[in-house]
């Protein structure tokens, strides 16, 4: 699940350094786009955050499979110590 979040969060990022690119780009190599640098930075803004976001997402739910796994295989493992004993 946490790789879904991850591949969002590249491909927010890569959007993200693309509009950046367009806000340094001259109006006429742009007919019929927003010619407005200012509109470019802060869409990329927006997605940088939503990709950072969804990075965080992604990390925190490895983080909770992680530790639910290894909580599952603790209580099995002590489940089979205690009916060798």
């Amino acid at each position: 699940m946490s790789r879904n979040f991850y591949g969002l969060a590249a491909t927010l990022g890569v959007l993200a350094v693309l509009s950046a690119g367009m806000a340094f780009v001259p109006s006429s190599f742009q007919p019929g786009l927003p010619a407005n640098g200012t509109l470019w930075k802060s869409l990329s803004l927006m997605l940088l955050v939503g990709g950072l976001a969804s990075a965080l997402v992604g990390i925190m739910t490895h983080l909770f499979e992680q530790v639910d796994r290894r909580s599952e295989e603790r209580r099995m493992a002590e489940r089979a110590r205690r009916r060798r004993s």
